[in-house]
């Protein structure tokens, strides 16, 4: 079988009715979400590649963030991304032109030097626990726990993955659950233990519910 027709394969039935079945409140998100696509937002590349897309992605807006990496890949015509000692021997400057910031200059060739000085590959992360491989790569210089739990959702597909820390996911949980304000780390933990062993679905849940509008959304101001 394919890596397309894997992603394709993919079901979600019994996440979805686990969760369901054990929050009332998701369940409404999950209906009025629809189906799960998570699969079709997967990540592609090895762990250079998508760590290099995630540090560009950090606090920058989708579009911004976008923009800024085709600039960057373009830096590399030829082979379309560049090497570990590629993109460590690349002139600061040029990483400026393409709209880097001096921080994330430092944090991706802190991230090629450690690729270089021999990091896991995708199948040595594979066989780790989610708790290791997020030990393992935090002292990568601009990689923090979410960033790493985003390699987790979207490239390695671990379904208990809960981003405490993520604006989106306490921002859905605020609107579905009708909190005065953004939940704590702990507020959004307590709320998240119900969805175990299907965290992931539930935040993908919650981060596609703030794109819908549901009677809730537009009953304040």
């Amino acid at each position: 079988m394919t890596t397309s027709q894997l992603e394709e394969s993919i079901d979600y039935s019994v996440a979805i009715a686990a969760l369901t079945q054990a929050d009332p409140i998701l369940a409404t998100l999950i209906e009025q979400v629809g189906a799960c696509t998570l699969n079709l937002g997967r990540q592609k590349g090895d762990l250079l590649y998508c760590l290099c897309e995630s540090i560009l992605y950090q606090q920058l807006s989708g579009k911004a963030a976008a923009a800024i990496h085709r600039r960057f890949l373009a830096l590399y015509p030829h082979q379309g991304f560049p090497t570990a000692a590629e993109l460590l021997n690349t002139p600061d400057e040029d990483l400026r032109s393409a709209g880097i910031s001096r921080p994330k200059i430092v944090y991706l060739k802190d991230l090629a030097q450690k690729t270089l000085d021999g990091l896991p590959t995708m199948a040595e992360l594979e066989a780790m626990d989610d708790e290791a491989i997020v030990q393992t790569l935090i002292p990568i210089k601009g990689v923090g726990r979410w960033t790493v739990q985003m390699l987790l959702i979207f490239r390695l597909h671990r379904w208990d993955v809960l981003p405490v820390d993520d604006l989106g996911i306490r921002s859905g949980i605020r609107r579905a659950y009708g909190l005065a304000e953004l939940p704590n780390k702990k507020t959004v933990e307590h709320i998240g233990q119900p969805w175990r062993p299907y965290r992931t679905i539930a935040s993908w849940y919650l981060w596609r519910s703030l794109d819908v509008t549901t009677p809730a959304s537009t009953a304040k101001p």
